[in-house]
């Protein structure tokens, strides 16, 4: 696959019905194949980035597809860096269809997932880490993930990697012009110093890696405690409108409701779970049970208590990853507790200060700057680790576990060598036509 350069062709907008359909090419001979299908100006003899108006055909037959907008792009400007073109068609899924058939008849070949992207990769346009951004930012469904996906694909995760790449290679050859060199005069080294540095900002880098991971696919949070504590109201509080059911009675949760929310451009799916208490009611049990499932598989719990009434005895939670929530504040309390935190649902008093500590426990200090995918994350950490050995060995072995560092550090960026399967790992997950 990675010696390819034969032109490829793929419908480049989602499925169904729409307004515009766009088909891309690109390749070696994309611009003739493209004079095949097109009915109006000769696309080989038309400039980069330039529209023109005229009618996709079929190159069997001649019989006219739509009447189309032609983009084309010349090499090495055009996101693969090769020759390239769109038609921009309408929507119709039946005229994408056929216009990718005439497309394939004249001498293209459908593209395999990520294809378009990859090629960009391979004459240079982006390096590894910006080609998974370009993913990311395909299926970023939440504004955290939006924000590190373009950042990375602007090269701001690429730029500090191959300032620390810089940093090291300095100091490897400056260890290497004191072993080979002794009586030259070479400074002395101060290799400690700039390997902790390094190292700091390696696992600084690291601290993103949990930020990354929820913009990217989302957090759970499941809202636990006992019926009637204010768990639906306390819901509907976080959400801006009324989802979950709201009675006096309590029990009128019976199972558990899900409902979807973005918080610091976080993606969030949160649950309204049964209210949580001994029971001989089979049912109720069976809802208690389910709602202290989801506790232990949520990525965060709300506990929470109504304040305004006798305390309750806490349910067995996974408390290293529970918010305790004192809800009904604007009512008088019964009890008072440092680590409860008082909101009213019904005045909206203290739902600020919940949501910045949802906010805290969901990100920590990695406040999601830099978007790390898992691949990059497991490179920095043999990164981590070699730059960990090489403050415990004398400058003479030192250079071995710097060299092994920026060997990570380059396939971090898919520069040097880097291997097929790495390669095939990255572009796997891509959609068609992107």
């Amino acid at each position: 696959m990675l010696q390819l350069k034969d032109p490829i062709c793929a419908i480049a907008t989602p499925p169904g019905k729409g307004a515009i359909g766009v088909v891309r090419l690109s390749g070696e001979g994309a611009l003739e194949v493209a004079a095949r299908v097109w009915r109006g100006k000769d696309p080989r003899r038309l400039p980069g980035g330039r529209f023109t108006l005229g009618v996709v055909v079929d190159p069997r037959t001649g019989e006219a597809l739509d009447q189309a907008l032609l983009l084309v792009f010349r090499a090495p400007r055009s996101y693969t860096g090769e020759d390239a073109c769109e038609f921009h068609t309408h929507g119709s899924p039946a005229v994408l269809r056929r216009v990718l058939e005439a497309l394939v008849a004249a001498g293209a070949r459908v593209a395999g997932p990520g294809e378009f992207t990859l090629r960009a990769y391979l004459h240079g346009k982006l390096d590894l880490a910006q080609a998974e951004a370009v993913l990311a930012l395909v299926e970023a469904e939440g504004e955290l993930a939006r924000r590190q996906a373009l950042r990375a694909l602007e090269g701001s995760l690429s730029q500090k990697i191959a300032q620390l790449e810089d940093r090291l290679l300095s100091l490897l050859a400056h260890i290497q012009a004191l072993l080979d060199y002794p009586e030259e005069g070479v400074e002395p080294l101060e290799a400690e110093r700039t390997l902790r540095q390094a190292l700091e900002e390696v696992e600084g880098l690291l601290a993103q890696a949990k930020a990354s991971r929820l913009a990217q696919r989302g957090a759970r949070l499941a809202l636990v405690g006992a019926p009637n504590a204010g768990k639906s109201s306390l819901l509907n509080a976080l959400l801006g409108y009324e989802r979950a059911l709201v009675s006096p009675i309590p029990g009128t949760t019976r199972d558990y409701l899900e409902a979807p929310l973005e918080l610091f451009g976080i993606p969030l799916l949160a649950v309204d779970t049964a209210g949580v208490r001994d029971t001989e009611d089979p049912l109720e049990r069976a809802g208690v049970e389910r709602a202290l499932r989801i506790a232990e598989e949520a990525d965060l719990v709300l506990y929470v208590a109504d304040r305004s009434a006798p305390r309750p005895s806490p349910p067995p939670l996974p408390w290293g990853r529970t918010l305790k929530v004192a809800s009904k504040a604007d009512l008088p309390p019964a009890w008072e507790d440092p680590d409860f935190l008082p909101v009213s649902s019904h005045t909206g008093e203290g739902l600020g200060a919940l949501k910045e500590a949802i906010r805290e426990a969901l990100l920590g200090g990695g406040g999601g700057e830099y978007l790390l995918t898992e691949r990059q994350a497991e490179v920095l950490t043999r990164v981590k680790e070699r730059l960990e050995e090489a403050l415990t060995l004398p400058e003479d072995l030192m250079g071995l576990a710097l060299e092994e560092a920026l060997k990570a550090l380059a396939a971090l960026r898919g520069r040097g060598e880097v291997a097929e399967e790495v390669v095939a790992r990255v572009f796997q997950n891509f959609c068609v036509g992107k």
